[in-house]
């Protein structure tokens, strides 16, 4: 199939869909390969930059989304006269940083990190999409597990969980890089 093609038709798909879609299914729909879809979204993306053009193609794990220019965030708050998001409380940020971190985790491992009930914290990121269940841990009490979603990674502009910047070491260094 041609280039344009695949493009074009990822492009009306991708724009529909509003959406992220994993790579597998657009494959499927446009009846390509998945590297040619990866292809052709890299190709649109650098366009779309390249043109400085008001939308995006972002990649979210192995799914795509196309999303306004972040450049534009304000006008389009503005024409479409909504509220910017409540924002996050640093007690709320904690706990999506152990899930983020440490995931799968229980509410369990998320109180014993930050030595408080953390039900109010762990309710709210999964009414606002940012955590969902996955699971249950296989020990007594059965405990949920939650991990991050693609919100969570399109909220902080991370194509994957990789993309999180590394934990501080623990313990305390001398310089020279000697631990006391």
């Amino acid at each position: 199939m041609e280039n344009k093609v695949i493009e074009s038709t990822l492009e009306g798909i991708l724009f529909t869909a509003g959406e992220p879609l994993e790579c597998s299914r657009i494959a499927m729909a446009i009846g390509c390969s998945e590297q040619e879809v990866d292809q052709a979204a890299a190709r649109l993306g650098d366009f779309y930059r390249y043109e400085q053009r008001g939308i995006r193609l972002v990649k979210l794990e192995r799914s795509y989304q196309l999303t306004s220019a972040p450049e534009h965030a304000d006008a389009i708050r503005r024409a479409l006269e909504t509220r910017k998001p409540p924002q996050l409380s640093p007690a709320l940020l904690e706990v999506l940083s152990i899930i983020a971190y440490f995931q799968p985790t229980t509410r369990g491992y998320i109180e014993q990190v930050r030595g408080v009930s953390s039900a109010y914290s762990v309710n709210t990121l999964l009414e606002r999409g940012l955590i969902e269940e996955c699971g249950k841990l296989s020990v007594p009490g059965r405990p949920t597990l939650f991990q991050t979603t693609k919100l969570f990674l399109k909220t902080f502009g991370l194509s994957s969980l990789e993309d999180l910047p590394s934990l501080p070491e623990s313990g305390e260094e001398k310089q020279g890089g000697e631990k006391k």
